[in-house]
């Protein structure tokens, strides 16, 4: 669709061209006759520049609900001029600032979830959960010489940041494996561990389905710094790089406003060329660049292709739409439509992590945050087909826990993922979503029937034994729920959890990490119930890897440990 229209002077970001000669807008270079214009000053109506072209006169009042534009005219020293080469989108945004509150960052944590009894809630169920930026995020703070924030940290994604060795599975039509095992719990001899492991189908390169990317990347003011959009850079430009020859890529910017700044193309040189010329300054009219960034990719929408928008920002929205309700709301309806969104978070001091995650979950993405060029290669690089394919959606899980074997119980981490009971069966209820060699661990703490428990019992309660004849050996039941990508009814997966005979053992190896780490989670947290159990512990429970990243793990265990005794 093509149609003449006109971008206003004061749009964030322009595709310039024709402009052989350097520029000084708003004492900002330009370095080549295609830079990006961060801030640009309005040209006086009628008034030349010296390239022969007249300015527009001045816009009209903007309406209520900001239009969506297309142009084929490019900014060129401040006024509008036609250009062959010309961005062809472009969205004004009324100019409704929002207080800001830069040296603060923003999370949603939640309570630690509470210990249930089996006999009045025998039935636990929850969304999956692929993200892993509180893990980058936290390890950010402790590099740093700080303990994080208690709601910054979410157990289930410092788990699921690491691989364990579960089976792969053998098919897309079963997208994952499914590994349920029993442990004595490390910091309390009267509990039990009882992990759930999913391991999501490995996608072979020559298998991937084509894919329209929108990288749509946050120029404000508050990126300008080395550990925000230089990295963003380094981090796209990476990604760019994994393309195959079916796939293509359009830029999308914004500051006080937004605009397109680079076309669909599969030309990697092209694309970092792009990212290389962008600059920082101004406002953030988030709302405005996700709204184009969707429209984008609407119009290079690939029927059973992946249609993607990879928000890269330090989720510092201050102009227009800023509300996550609202943001909430239009990725959900994107999402239905089929176009998802990735949410790479960058920086520190202002840093809305909580816009981040929730727009990711509900945007049938994930969330990563990105503290160094590593953690981008392994994001977008060593991990992109789990970033960007999807093998599995609306993933939920439900465990029924059997009265006859487990008293109590309580799963750590997901606190934002619970589900209500009835939301398992329901078709309609969105959950989370696996990609291409995605795991997923659940831990959950069980007391044994007859065991000292967290909750002491019951004057009035019925301590008789009940349970279905044959099933008596079954601790647990677990039901996944799933749909295929391009489905609308999902599939049920049944594994029982059996009892164990004989005394049971700590947990070792896979198994023993994934434990060190909830317990570094839960402990971070200020979990009561994690007793005495110390860094120290946490730290003997994981020793003896060998893995690049356990490896780093250990070493913030020992930072936090001096950070306490500190």
């Amino acid at each position: 669709m093509k149609t003449t229209g006109l971008v206003t002077a004061c749009c964030l970001a322009a595709l310039i061209t024709g402009c052989a000669e350097r520029t000084q807008i708003s004492n900002v270079p330009v370095k080549d006759e295609r830079d990006v214009i961060v801030t640009a000053q309005r040209a006086e109506p009628g008034a030349a520049d010296t390239n022969g072209y007249i300015p527009a006169p001045p816009p009209p009042p903007p309406p209520p609900s900001p239009a969506y534009k297309v142009s084929n005219q490019a900014m060129v020293g401040g006024v509008v001029a036609p250009s062959a080469e010309a961005m062809r989108y472009s969205r004004q945004v009324p100019p409704v600032m929002v207080a800001q509150d830069p040296g603060r960052e923003r999370y949603d944590g939640k309570e630690v979830s509470p210990v249930k009894l089996t006999r009045t809630e025998p039935v636990s169920t929850f969304s999956v959960d692929v993200d892993t930026g509180a893990y980058a995020n936290t390890r950010r703070f402790l590099t740093q010489g700080q303990m994080p924030p208690r709601d910054a940290v979410r157990t289930e994604e410092l788990i699921n940041y690491f691989r364990c060795n579960y089976p792969q599975p053998d098919s897309r039509e079963a997208p994952f494996s499914i590994t349920t095992d029993l442990a004595v719990s490390p910091w309390n001899p009267d509990t039990r561990l009882m992990r759930i492991g999913l391991r999501g189908y490995d996608l072979p390169r020559k298998g991937r389905p084509a894919s329209n990317l929108v990288f749509l990347v946050d120029v404000s003011g508050s990126m300008d710094s080395e550990d925000k959009l230089p990295l963003v850079k380094s981090a796209l430009a990476g990604l760019a790089g994994e393309l195959g020859p079916r796939d293509k890529v359009s830029i999308v910017v914004y500051a006080g406003a937004a605009g397109l700044v680079l076309q669909p193309t599969n030309d990697e040189r092209e694309i970092k060329a792009a990212l290389d010329r962008l600059s920082a300054g101004g406002s953030t009219a988030g709302g405005a660049g996700l709204q184009l960034a969707y429209n984008i990719a609407r119009d290079n929408f690939i029927e059973g292709g992946v249609n993607r928008i990879l928000l890269a920002t330090d989720g510092d929205f201050n102009v227009g739409v800023s509300d996550t309700k609202a943001l909430i709301e239009m990725v959900e309806r994107e999402r239905d439509a089929g176009i998802t969104l990735t949410t790479l978070g960058f920086g520190t001091g202002n840093y809305n992590e909580a816009m981040m995650e929730q727009i990711a979950d509900h945007g049938n993405g994930n969330y990563s945050y990105i503290d160094s060029a590593l953690e981008a290669r392994k994001v977008l690089g060593e991990q992109m087909e789990a970033t960007l394919f999807t093998i599995a959606k609306d993933v939920k899980i439900q465990v029924e826990f059997n009265p006859a074997h487990v008293s109590q119980y309580r799963l750590l981490g997901y606190e934002n993922r619970a589900l209500r009971e009835e939301d398992f069966d329901n078709d309609k209820v969105d959950a989370g979503d696996i990609g291409a060699g995605h795991q997923v661990t659940a831990i959950y703490e069980i007391v044994p029937a007859g065991a000292k428990g967290w909750i002491a019992p019951r004057r009035y309660e019925d301590t008789g034994a009940t349970f279905t004849s044959g099933r008596a050996g079954e601790i647990a039941n677990v039901k996944l729920r799933y749909k295929l990508p391009d489905g609308k009814t999902s599939r049920l997966i049944e594994r029982p959890v059996m009892a164990q005979r004989g005394d049971m053992a700590r947990p070792t190896g896979d198994f023993a990490f994934a434990a060190a780490v909830a317990a570094f989670g839960q402990t971070l947290r200020g979990d009561a119930l994690m007793k005495d159990f110390s860094y120290a512990d946490v730290a003997a429970l994981a020793k003896g890897q060998n893995d690049f990243w356990r490896q780093e793990f250990l070493r913030l265990v020992a930072v936090a440990g001096s950070l306490k005794e500190g």
